[in-house]
């Protein structure tokens, strides 16, 4: 099955939010992933440290710039992510839907490339069956 990565999103005034009723938010989560597991849709989870305690290496230049603190004017801040094992992105939008969160903040669906995504090999690699039927 693809994989499926929901992003949270959040902004200065959602990320307060989350401060503020910090024990109600990680009680839902909790059960939350309790959901996913039972469904047997759960891979990881993970929250990200504050804004402040990044460091953002810019490649825009010739060298790159090593900075602190999130990148730029940034209106909108990752805040975790969580990866599910899905049939379809309609069950990964689904399973966001359900996801405890605060007034402002937004989730992020991406599917995460993987080998089923890759195009089949077209060519022959070195050794195979026309080398050793004496064709090579």
């Amino acid at each position: 099955m693809p994989k499926y990565m929901l992003i949270m999103r959040g902004t200065d005034e959602s990320n307060a939010a989350v401060r503020s009723g910090f024990e109600e938010l990680a009680a839902s989560t909790y059960k939350y992933i309790e959901d996913l597991v039972k469904a047997g849709v759960f891979v990881e989870a993970a929250g990200l440290d504050e804004p402040d305690q990044s460091v953002v290496v810019d490649f825009s230049g010739q060298t790159p710039v090593v900075t602190d603190g999130p990148y730029g004017e940034t209106k909108e801040l990752f805040g975790g992510y969580f990866l599910l094992d899905v049939a379809s992105k309609q069950e990964a939008v689904e399973w966001a839907q359900r996801m405890p969160a605060v007034t402002g903040s937004k989730v992020e669906i991406r599917r995460v490339a993987g080998d089923d995504e890759r195009p089949p090999e077209t060519a022959e690699p070195a050794g195979t069956a026309s080398e050793s039927s004496g064709r090579g």
